[in-house]
């Protein structure tokens, strides 16, 4: 069989590649596909993560076999053993041939972007993220705005190490998520250098209603909204008719590029955007199109991050199903039943009609 490359391209991967690219990395890759607008970027796969991890242990026990044995109710001892996995991962050096293949890949998006140190997103992207099961959103880490090769090699080495958090730890052994079932790539993407940016959903994520797109959008980079660090902006748009439902939120904080040139810094955001719209309705119109394609392309609704550039392009930075509304309509699917009567039963939480 022929071995997986340390570092594909986006452009190279689709849905079909979640274990070699993960969650994150195959869908950046489908929506590449789909005639998207996505950032360019590349992936540090699945395989480069096991060459990297299969050689380490921790007091002596391989890693997989180290957190099969964990207890997710003992928490300390549960937060000890994370913060040995976590060291043990970020402190291995890089396998030669990883490393050389994705500092190669990073200097040719330097090359291509005209940009010795050209800023990029370091981003997890775990093969069990952002499917419909089991969704890992936010369990791993994301690096924005980093510089150089060197920067970019141990943010790959810290977002690996993120699969061994106290959370994602959690979460899987709570789930029974094997594993040995389970890997993580790294996406790497130029940064766009965003004037408003947010997340978006193809159906309503307080009622379930699929015939609206419910955006919220703020000043700056996206990670502000993401992590609740402002009250965004909400624009509620019909998919029949067009309306558009606004509430336009005092925006006080914003995420921005570092002026030393790498990370991330929140400040105030200026007085005269505060109370301004973060979205014209020209924008609003593109988000929505872009949405609908979307949600068409992958045949259900979606959770999806965007940003509008400086220069007013529209970028998606991912897409994923949603699944909160997609679980309850599950739930509500009624087993079969013995009597027709039953299935209203049911439906009525287990009450009959006169108990109200």
């Amino acid at each position: 069989m022929t071995s997986i490359a340390p570092v594909l391209h986006l452009r190279e991967v689709g849905l079909g590649d979640v274990p070699t690219v993960g969650g994150k990395g195959a869908s950046l890759g489908e929506l590449l596909r789909a005639g998207i607008r996505v950032p360019t970027g590349f992936a540090v796969t699945t395989a480069a993560f096991g060459r990297a991890v299969e050689q380490l242990t921790v007091d002596g026990v391989p890693i997989p076999a180290r957190v099969a044995g964990l207890d997710p109710a003992d928490a300390p001892a549960l937060a000890a053993a994370c913060a040995q996995l976590r060291a043990a991962v970020e402190a291995a050096p890089l396998p030669g041939e990883v490393a050389a293949a994705v500092s190669t890949a990073y200097a040719a998006m330097c090359e291509e972007g005209a940009d010795a140190s050209l800023p990029v997103a370091v981003r997890s992207s775990a093969t069990s993220e952002d499917s419909a099961e089991a969704s890992f959103a936010g369990l791993q880490d994301t690096y924005l705005w980093v510089r150089g090769a060197d920067p970019v090699l141990e943010h790959v080495r810290r977002c690996w190490a993120s699969l061994y958090s106290v959370e994602s730890v959690t979460y899987r052994l709570r789930r029974g998520i094997p594993e040995t079932d389970l890997g993580m790539a790294v996406v790497v993407q130029r940064m766009v250098g965003a004037r408003s940016s947010g997340v978006l959903f193809t159906r309503s994520p307080l009622s379930g209603d699929r015939s609206v797109v419910a955006i919220d959008a703020s000043w700056g980079l996206g990670s502000a909204v993401v992590s609740g660090d402002v009250t965004p902006d909400s624009f509620v748009v019909s998919k029949v008719t067009g309306e558009v439902k606004r509430n336009v939120a005092t925006k006080t904080r914003w995420h921005r590029p570092d002026p030393s040139g790498s990370g991330v810094v929140e400040t105030d955001v200026p007085a005269d955007l505060q109370d301004r719209p973060s979205l014209s309705d020209e924008e609003i119109a593109e988000l929505v199109a872009i949405a609908r394609r979307v949600e068409a392309h992958y045949g259900r609704p979606q959770d999806i991050e965007w940003a509008v550039a400086e220069g007013g392009d529209v970028f998606l930075l991912q897409s994923r199903p949603e699944t909160v509304w997609a679980a309850k309509d599950a739930a509500r699917k009624a087993a079969p039943t013995a009597r027709p009567f039953d299935h209203v039963f049911n439906l009525l939480g287990g009450k009959r009609p006169s108990e109200g």
